[in-house]
C-alpha cells in the first residue's frame, strides 16, 4: 500500500461533495472504541453471570481495555509517523474487529478479559490516526474546524448513547451482541478509508525504546493507581507501589528524551506555547467534566434517593447539550474560527459552576440541570475547538499531538474521577460533595479559561 501523498486543493469550501464519507471513514473508529468504553458497563451483571466471574475479574474487564489504551497512546503517535497514519489505522481497525469476534466468542472469563486488552490496543492505534488523516483530508483551517466540530458532534452522541445501546443489544440479543456488532461497522470503515482517504505521508524517525517503554509504563501505573486508589485506598501498598513505579518511569522518560536525537515527543512541540496550553487545557477539561458527571451520578441516587435508572434519565438532558455545542460550534468556526467561541464558552462554564457550590436539599433539579447543562454545552462548543486549534499547532507532527491530546484526556479523566470518588468517599454529607465537586471543576474550567488566551488570534 503506497504512503505517496497526492496533492489537494485546501481551499475547497465547506460542504463539498463527498465530506460527509470521509467523516465516516474515519468516525467509525472512534465510535466502536467510545461505545466499548462504555456499552460493557450495562453488560456487566450479565456477562459475569453466564461467565462465572468474580469482583476482581469483572473489573478487569473493564478496566483492562482502559488501562491498554492508555498505556499504548504515545507508542501509537510514533507507529503513524513511521508508517503513515492511513496504515496505523486500518491496522488498528483491523485488530478491533479482531479482538471484537474474540470477545463475541470467548468461552472462558480469562479469553475475554485477554480480547478486552487487545480492543484497547487496536483503540490506541487508531484513535490518534483517525484524528491526524481528519486533520490531512480538510486542508483550510476554518473548513477543518468545522468538520471537526461534526466530527465531536458524532463522537458525543455515541458516548451518550452507548448505554441505551448496549442495554438494547443485550436485552434483545444477549450480551455477545454488544461485540460481533462492531464487525459490519469495521469492516465499512476499512472499506471507506481505502476507497476515500487518500495514503499519508511518513516520517521515518527512530523509535526510542528506552522512551516509548517509559511512556508505556508511566500511562499505565498512573492508569491503575487511579483506578484502585479510591477503592484500595491512597495509602495502600499496592497503589504507592503503582506511584513508585510511575515516578521512576517519568523519571526514565526524562532523562531518555533528552539523549535521543528522535524524542518521543518531539522537542518543537513542547517549545510550542500554543501546543503546550492546549494540552494543558484537554486534561483540564476531563478532569472537571468526568469529575462531575461521577459525582452528580452518586449524588442523585444517595442524596435525592433515585433510582439508577432514574438517575440517567434526570442526567440526561445535561449530557445531550454537548452534541448541541458541538454543533453550533461547527456552525461559528466557518464565520469566527476557533479562539473567540473558546475564550467566551470556558469562562461561561467556570462562572456557571462556581454559582454551585451552594448547592443544598433545597436546591430545585431545574437550576441544577440549567446550570450544569449550559456548562456541558460549552465544554461541548470548546472541545472541537480546542482540537482544531492544537492540531493547528502541531504542524508537522499531527500523529504525536493527537496521540498526547488523547493520552491526556485520559488521565484527566481518570484523575478527576479519582479525586470525586475520594472525595465522595471521606464524607457522610453528600451535598458537601457535590459543593466540593463543583468548585474544583470551576477551578478546572477557570484555569483552562486562563490559558485559551495563549491560543494565536489567527486561530
Amino acid at each position: 500500500m503506497s504512503d505517496r501523498v497526492r496533492v489537494r486543493d485546501s481551499t475547497d469550501a465547506p460542504g463539498r461533495p463527498g465530506d460527509g464519507v470521509k467523516l465516516l471513514a474515519l468516525a467509525v473508529g472512534f465510535v466502536m472504541a467510545t461505545l466499548d468504553a462504555t456499552v460493557v458497563t450495562v453488560a456487566a451483571v450479565d456477562i459475569a453471570d453466564d461467565m462465572g466471574l468474580g469482583a476482581a475479574a469483572l473489573t478487569w474487564l473493564m478496566d483492562g481495555y482502559i488501562l491498554s489504551f492508555a498505556s499504548l497512546l504515545l507508542l501509537s503517535g510514533s507507529l503513524a509517523d513511521r508508517f503513515g497514519a492511513r496504515r496505523t489505522y486500518l491496522a488498528g481497525l483491523t485488530l478491533f474487529v479482531i479482538a471484537s469476534t474474540m470477545c463475541g466468542l470467548a468461552d472462558s472469563g480469562g479469553l475475554l478479559i485477554a480480547s478486552r486488552i487487545v480492543q484497547g490496543a487496536a483503540a490506541a492505534l487508531f484513535m490518534p490516526s483517525s484524528l491526524s488523516l481528519l486533520v490531512g483530508a480538510f486542508g483550510e483551517p476554518r473548513r477543518r474546524a468545522s468538520i471537526l466540530g461534526y466530527w465531536t458532534a458524532i463522537v458525543s452522541t455515541a458516548s451518550g448513547l452507548g448505554p441505551v445501546v448496549g442495554g438494547v443489544l443485550v436485552d434483545t440479543l444477549g450480551w455477545r451482541s454488544i461485540f460481533l456488532v462492531n464487525i459490519p461497522f469495521g469492516i465499512l470503515g476499512a472499506i471507506l478509508t481505502l476507497r476515500r482517504i487518500d495514503s499519508s505521508p511518513r516520517r521515518p524517525r527512530a523509535l526510542s525504546l528506552a522512551s516509548n517503554a517509559a511512556g508505556a509504563g508511566l500511562l499505565a501505573a498512573l492508569s491503575i493507581a487511579l483506578i484502585q486508589g479510591p477503592h484500595l485506598g491512597w495509602s495502600s501498598p499496592q497503589v504507592i507501589a503503582l506511584a513508585t513505579t510511575g515516578v521512576l518511569a517519568a523519571g526514565v522518560l526524562v532523562l531518555s528524551e533528552r539523549s535521543v536525537a528522535s524524542p518521543l515527543i518531539p522537542r518543537s512541540l513542547l517549545a510550542n506555547p500554543t501546543f503546550v496550553a492546549t494540552t494543558i487545557i484537554g486534561l483540564l477539561l476531563n478532569f472537571g467534566l468526568f469529575g462531575l458527571i461521577f459525582m452528580l451520578g452518586v449524588v442523585l441516587q444517595r442524596a435525592w434517593g433515585l433510582t439508577p435508572m432514574m438517575a440517567g434519565m434526570w442526567l440526561l438532558p445535561m449530557m445531550a447539550v454537548f452534541v448541541l455545542g458541538n454543533l453550533t460550534f461547527a456552525r461559528l468556526a466557518r464565520r469566527v474560527g476557533s479562539r473567540r467561541p473558546v475564550l467566551v464558552a470556558l469562562p461561561l462554564a467556570a462562572v456557571g459552576l462556581a454559582t454551585m457550590v451552594t448547592v443544598s436539599a433545597s436546591t430545585p433539579y431545574a437550576v441544577l440541570a440549567v446550570v450544569v447543562g449550559v456548562a456541558n454545552f460549552c465544554v461541548g462548543v470548546t472541545v472541537p475547538a480546542l482540537t482544531a486549534a492544537l492540531m493547528a499547532a502541531a504542524s508537522g507532527h499531527a500523529n504525536t499531538a493527537a496521540a498526547l491530546l488523547n493520552a491526556n484526556r485520559q488521565v484527566g479523566a481518570l484523575l478527576g474521577v479519582a479525586v470525586a470518588g475520594t472525595v465522595l468517599a471521606d464524607t457522610a454529607d453528600w451535598y458537601h460533595a457535590a459543593s466540593v465537586a463543583f468548585t474544583v471543576a470551576a477551578l478546572a474550567y477557570g484555569a483552562a479559561a486562563c490559558l485559551a488566551w495563549r491560543i494565536p488570534r489567527s486561530t
